[in-house]
């Protein structure tokens, strides 16, 4: 398909008006359709989704919630968010679910705001272990306004140092105790958080933006019922528009729509809301099942894959969507492979690995992720052709062979199109 084809009727007359930005909605559509994408963060969200997103939807603002309104003409919009509420309830078996925020850094700030006030002592994931800008880093608003403790990962294996967790709770008291992380491959015990929140008398808050898609999926367990509150992103496994969302106990429904509006944010982003609706209406079928338990197929077979080209897995391996890889024994540094993959048509990210002797903008390990290339069709084989392209890239610096690589990439890609109908 052309992609003047697939941008639609709409998009002669975006050439004609403005055809700077037409070129760029050119060239992006190509490079998402030829290059592999990687990114553990990115995936390609359906026609539909994509259409809401256009749609006149983005022209009405709409303050408030449904039926409470600060503006009126809402009666349309008020459907599109009631539908995406009730969808986001029962697919998560949530009691309540706030489906307004633009991102998911901001449905953070909210949750935030609703149960903490500045100073607060907050427990989370240790930024070089894992977690997230948002989980406590200096130069994010929540390192800045709040004094955050931080837990990581054992060095012996990698994994959630659930002890040393209890202790960092029981000597600090803690507000609040963040879950989740942005490059930890391995499930979380959440049963076990919740007996050392309840334990310290700490809200229990789990950052899901990364696994969100494989609970909806069915593929791994589900926080929700452990947790005080849930926030996530919608535009990862969960292949939706890009925002976020909020689950919440009802007991803290009213605290966290607050936090939203008029605490966080002014209107939401309708035509976005109104993508999330479809997205949560495509994770509900038996289809969006297969796929989130094959994205996690997927993620195992590339790292073991990566493995035996010499690579090390860190924590063993991956029970989720992302493996990140140690790539020391290669003698390059994340960045480097990062920018050698780069050049040959692979897009991932350099990334810390646990107890890391590079810096962060330099890093010893790399962070792979499967669902886009899960969306397109792609299986185990795949995965191990992919993990040899990956290896060749690394290993070389010469441009002709990150040329050539490109072409096998394409070649690749080719015979898995996306936005193909």
């Amino acid at each position: 398909m052309s992609a003047d084809t697939f941008y639609g009727p709409d998009f002669e007359l975006l050439s004609k008006q403005d055809p700077d930005i037409a070129a760029v909605l050119l060239s992006e559509l190509k490079r998402q359709q030829t290059n592999l994408q990687l990114i553990a963060s990115e995936n390609f969200t359906s026609r539909a989704v994509l259409a809401t997103l256009g749609s006149t939807l983005s022209n009405k603002y709409a303050e408030g919630y449904p039926g409470k309104r600060y503006y009126g003409g809402c009666e349309e919009v008020d459907k599109a968010e009631t539908i995406a509420i009730d969808r986001a309830k029962a697919l998560f078996g949530a009691e309540h679910a706030n489906v307004q925020p633009h991102s998911g850094a901001s449905a953070n700030v909210a949750v935030y705001q609703a149960f903490t006030k500045p100073g607060d002592t907050v427990l989370a994931m240790s930024l070089p272990h894992g977690g997230h800008l948002t989980h406590g880093s200096h130069v994010n608003f929540s390192g800045k306004w709040f004094n955050v403790e931080s837990y990581g990962v054992r060095q012996d294996n990698e994994l959630i140092d659930y002890d040393e967790l209890r202790e960092i709770a029981i000597r600090t008291k803690p507000k609040m105790i963040c879950s989740g992380a942005t490059a930890y491959p391995s499930l979380i015990d959440f049963e076990k958080i919740r007996a050392i929140c309840d334990e310290v008398g700490a809200i229990m808050w789990v950052d899901a933006a990364h696994f969100i898609g494989l609970v909806a999926g069915k593929a791994i367990p589900s926080p929700v019922p452990y947790a005080d509150v849930v926030s996530f992103t919608t535009h990862k496994v969960l292949r939706g528009p890009r925002g976020g969302m909020i689950l919440a106990k009802a007991e803290h429904a009213a605290a966290i729509d607050k936090a939203v509006f008029p605490g966080m944010q002014g209107g939401p982003i309708m035509s976005a809301v109104a993508g999330k609706a479809v997205a949560l209406a495509e994770c509900a079928t038996p289809a969006y099942q297969k796929y989130a338990k094959d994205v996690i197929v997927n993620a195992q077979a590339l790292a073991a894959a990566l493995e035996k080209e010499g690579m090390r897995a860190v924590s063993g391996g991956t029970q989720t969507h992302l493996a990140l890889m140690d790539i020391r024994s290669t003698g390059v540094t994340g960045k480097v492979a990062d920018e050698r993959c780069g050049a040959a048509g692979i897009v991932m990210n350099k990334n810390s690995i646990p107890y890391d002797p590079e810096k962060p903008g330099i890093t010893s390990g790399i962070r792979v992720g499967t669902p886009a290339t899960t969306t397109q069709g792609m299986g185990v084989p795949e995965m191990q052709q992919i993990a040899s392209l990956i290896s060749r890239a690394i290993k070389t610096e010469d441009a002709k062979a990150h040329s050539e690589i490109k072409s096998e990439v394409h070649a690749l890609t080719a015979r898995f199109p996306i936005y193909t109908a």
